[in-house]
């Protein structure tokens, strides 16, 4: 069955975030990954973690300006050298949190920018990073990103990134695999898990109910029936990641808030 990790950073908005490690604790979890960590302290993250038996499974380096909007820097011509301290800092999180992979964004498409120079500087960024990162044992990961949610993401589908991967040539370089966000661009889902799954290429998966981004239980996707999917296709190629719970409770804390939404689809699973 497959390892679910709460995103602490979408689950129990009701609670402020450093309490949100034990309410995903008490419900069942026993890892967790949430978008930046440097709001805080590593060892006073860590000590969250550790107090509440829980593993740190992912994280994103450092996407620029988030509060102007920047979603990554790994793709902009010109921050490489911002580029590679955001790798940095995220390695030294990294080593502090016990997590054993980074997400690194590729940022938003400047409007009336050449593709292919684009792609150009997101390779060889990703070949830093990735040399950077396996020099502390950790994979670094890429993310194709519906542009309904970030409009102007630069990666958007799954052929797109796995091409990237390859191209790059890094073996700790590989693909969080969204299933909400390859729903909205592509579809056919399961047939892309069974696709992408055995290369030994998808370092994560994430889900969320679509469209709304949701309870998992809730929309259009059957992800009862992905789930055995995972499990099948994992049990033929000894893919042992998780799943990153990403999603929007659609419960309010006076409804319940995240418990409560869990209770609908989690214990099924836990």
């Amino acid at each position: 069955m497959p390892r679910f990790a709460a995103n602490l950073s979408m689950l129990y908005p009701e609670l402020d975030f450093l309490d949100r490690f034990e309410a995903a604790a008490r419900d069942g979890f026993r890892a967790v990954e949430y978008l930046f960590p440097y709001a805080y302290e590593a060892k006073e993250l860590k000590a969250r973690l550790d107090a509440n038996g829980l593993q740190q499974v992912l994280f994103n380096a450092p996407p620029g300006d988030w509060d102007k909007g920047e979603k990554g820097l790994a793709c902009l011509p010109g921050r490489e050298a911002e580029f590679r301290a955001a790798i940095a800092k995220a390695i030294d999180y990294a080593g502090v949190l016990g997590c054993p992979r980074v997400h690194v964004m590729a940022g938003l498409a400047p409007e009336g920018a050449d593709r292919a120079a684009l792609r150009r500087t997101y390779v060889g960024n990703l070949r830093v990073a990735a040399a950077e990162a396996a020099k502390a044992k950790l994979d670094v990961l890429i993310e194709p990103i519906n542009t309904r949610d970030i409009p102007g993401f630069f990666l958007n589908r799954q052929d797109e990134a796995h091409a990237i991967v390859q191209e790059a040539d890094a073996a700790n370089l590989k693909v969080q695999f969204d299933l909400y966000h390859c729903q909205i661009v592509e579809g056919d889902v399961a047939m892309k898990i069974r696709q992408y799954l055995p290369t030994g290429r998808v370092g994560h998966f994430q889900i969320a109910g679509v469209p709304q981004r949701h309870e998992p239980d809730v929309g259009e996707v059957n992800y009862p029936y992905l789930f055995d999917v995972i499990d099948e296709v994992s049990a033929s190629c000894g893919w042992q990641g998780w799943v990153g719970c990403e999603y929007r409770p659609a419960r309010g804390a006076a409804a319940g808030g995240t418990s409560a939404g869990l209770a609908s689809w989690f214990p099924r699973w836990r």
